[in-house]
């Protein structure tokens, strides 16, 4: 388990190296990064960005969305995988938006979590995104990093949230999320981790650093 002088060590580096980190998918609108989200569940940024350029450029609000149709939401995402499952949830999430919010999306975790093809993860990010909330949304980056580095540990993507939530100091919460993902995107990749270049190798838990 990572020390707590340790932690604040770590993300001091990581805001000092980035002090304004952002995520990679790209949104016009709160309503279109919640679609982002939604599409990069098991597919990569670079590959949702590709597809919801042009989705984007037809619709960027709900209204729009619906007017295009489940048909034609399909087509455009046709190139991310699961997409006919996605453009389900779209198009109903966008149906559920205008029906019961005036089509404005919800700010609570619990009335996101109502809403197709959104579980607790993509609530975080949106929340975290759109509205600055200092939420932590656990993906396949994280889990790996909180056990990988000692910082949080945990067997489920719950616990590490949970974890991450106590042991990270309250002034780096609102960013921590994104460091986080890139550095286990970019330096602490999952096969072999880049630990030559890693700025906070020294006070990382992980046994079997590699030079």
């Amino acid at each position: 388990m990572m020390k707590k002088a340790d932690i604040e060590t770590f993300f001091h580096r990581l805001q000092e190296a980035d002090p304004e980190p952002k995520g990679e998918l790209h949104y016009v609108n709160s309503y279109t990064l919640l679609v982002a989200v939604v599409l990069s569940a098991q597919a990569t940024d670079v590959g949702v960005n590709k597809a919801t350029g042009p989705l984007f450029e037809a619709a960027d609000t709900p209204e729009k969305m619906l007017a295009l149709g489940e048909a034609k939401i399909r087509d455009y995402i046709k190139s991310i995988g699961l997409f006919n499952n996605k453009a389900k949830n779209v198009y109903a999430l966008s149906r559920q938006l205008i029906d019961h919010h005036g089509s404005v999306v919800p700010e609570d975790r619990e009335t996101l979590e109502t809403l197709p093809g959104v579980g607790r993860k993509t609530a975080n990010v949106v929340l975290n995104n759109a509205f600055g909330h200092p939420t932590i949304a656990v993906d396949t980056h994280l889990f790996r990093l909180g056990n990988r580095t000692g910082l949080a540990p945990g067997k489920t993507p719950l616990a590490v949230e949970k974890r991450l939530e106590k042991r990270i100091p309250e002034t780096y919460k609102r960013h921590a999320h994104h460091w986080l993902i890139l550095h286990g995107r970019y330096v602490c990749k999952a096969r072999k981790p880049d630990c030559g270049a890693c700025i906070v190798r020294d006070v990382c838990g992980y046994k079997a650093k590699l030079s």
